[in-house]
């Protein structure tokens, strides 16, 4: 007996129409699943775009503008950020994982980009310290909770084989944005003040970034990777000297990046004296060769051991550095953004994917709570402390030794992780 062929299924008789209307429906939603995991990575390419390539890369732009315009240290026009990573991030950063586990990242998502926006225009009004600070705040909790975490979180539960071309594509918001961001500042400034410019891009993150985030949808279940025996358990992570080793080398490398990041546009101006047009191309140029590191650290990650992708990104970052603070020619700076630029691409890639390698995802948005946590307080103190170096030695030599340090130092740890695990 020949079957009718209908839709793919094989039909011989009238009992098997309710199998292939099975088949048909779990194509339809496989098809549903695929469009809805690729939503996913373009609302968190939009979202990573503005809470980390604008509200945090963006900032660095008008240090200088406060310094000349309200007569503070470059320490002290660092604080802000320090202070307030210092206090949220402990608090909150573990606090929001847990919640991101039991509840799901897209409503901490929401939270996080209103309150990011909140921050930036308020920033815009600030004439006292006290301002500053509490608006500071409110850009850390919005960072925490709308930045990288519920992003990597989200991603990880939609994509299983691609994850880390995922989270490359997802990554390139944050190059495209800080790439763009100390153009579209320079123009906003030149028309509008740089307090006006401030609270234009506040109105921006919140109309733009706000219905990416409503619109994204969660997976009703995530992708079964599995994972080493005996990781599901919160405590038994905490007793591997993996974690602390995956801790230690992150906080160093994202200390060295954000060291580094946070003072060049002081650096640049007010040191070597660069016009304002000269400053943002170099800040533009390295977050634009960072799109290239995320998706070279992507690509090298789902082929190669992410242990190795971890320490050529480190690597890339200490030499960038050092080229960046001790160059003198042009050429040498535009050699140094695209070194620390490609560095920077992969530096907050690799991590998720290391740790999901290691530990397996039942626990990820914990784990990663406490590894962004821990790199918060370095990323906080790390801008501090390099500028008020700056202002004490009068010159960036020593924070520039100190920073390759902690990078080397970073991959020293990423050395003694354990390698890609083999399945039986």
């Amino acid at each position: 007996m020949t079957g009718t062929q209908t839709g793919g299924c094989d039909l011989p008789a009238l009992s098997r129409a309710g199998a292939c209307t099975e088949a048909a429906r779990g194509t339809a939603q496989t098809a549903i699943g695929r469009g809805q995991a690729y939503q996913a990575a373009g609302s968190a390419f939009v979202v990573l775009f503005w809470i980390v390539g604008v509200s945090l890369w963006g900032l660095p732009f008008f240090y200088d503008f406060m310094i000349q315009d309200l007569g503070w240290t470059r320490a002290r026009v660092t604080s802000g950020n320090a202070l307030s990573r210092l206090i949220v991030g402990p608090i909150f950063g573990f606090l929001t994982g847990l919640v991101i586990d039991r509840f799901g990242p897209r409503k901490v998502m929401m939270a996080g980009i209103l309150m990011a926006a909140f921050a930036l225009a308020g920033l815009g009004l600030v004439s006292s310290l006290g301002l500053f600070y509490f608006f500071y705040l409110f850009n850390a909790l919005g960072y925490v909770c709308g930045g990288p975490l519920p992003n990597q979180v989200l991603l990880t539960r939609w994509f299983d084989r691609s994850r880390g071309k995922a989270m490359g594509f997802a990554y390139l918001g944050i190059g495209i944005g800080g790439a763009i961001v100390p153009w579209m500042a320079h123009a906003l400034v030149q028309h509008f003040g740089w307090r006006g410019a401030l609270q234009i891009l506040g109105v921006l993150i919140a109309v733009v970034a706000f219905p990416m985030a409503v619109l994204v949808k969660e997976p009703i279940a995530a992708p079964t990777t599995p994972a080493p025996v005996g990781s599901s358990s919160l405590h038994a992570a905490f007793r591997k000297p993996s974690f602390y080793l995956l801790t230690l080398g992150s906080m160093c490398s994202i200390a060295a990046v954000s060291g580094t990041q946070q003072n060049l546009k002081l650096f640049l101006s007010l040191d070597r004296h660069f016009t304002q047009r000269d400053a943002a191309g170099a800040l533009s140029l390295i977050l634009a060769f960072s799109i290239a590191g995320r998706l070279l650290m992507g690509w090298l990650a789902d082929r190669f051991s992410k242990k190795h992708v971890m320490l050529l990104t480190y690597s890339l970052v200490a030499a960038g550095t050092a080229l960046l603070f001790l160059g003198h020619s042009r050429s040498i700076l535009r050699l140094s953004a695209a070194i620390f630029g490609i560095g920077l691409g992969g530096d907050y890639l690799v991590v998720p994917l290391m740790t999901a390698e290691i530990f397996g995802i039942e626990i990820l948005g914990r784990l990663l709570g406490v590894i962004l946590t821990a790199g918060g307080i370095a990323e906080a103190a790390a801008p501090w402390a390099v500028a008020h170096l700056r202002d004490v030695t009068g010159n960036y030599m020593s924070s520039c030794l100190a920073l390759v340090g902690v990078a080397l130092l970073g991959g020293v740890a990423v050395l003694a992780l354990p390698g890609r695990r083999r399945s039986a």
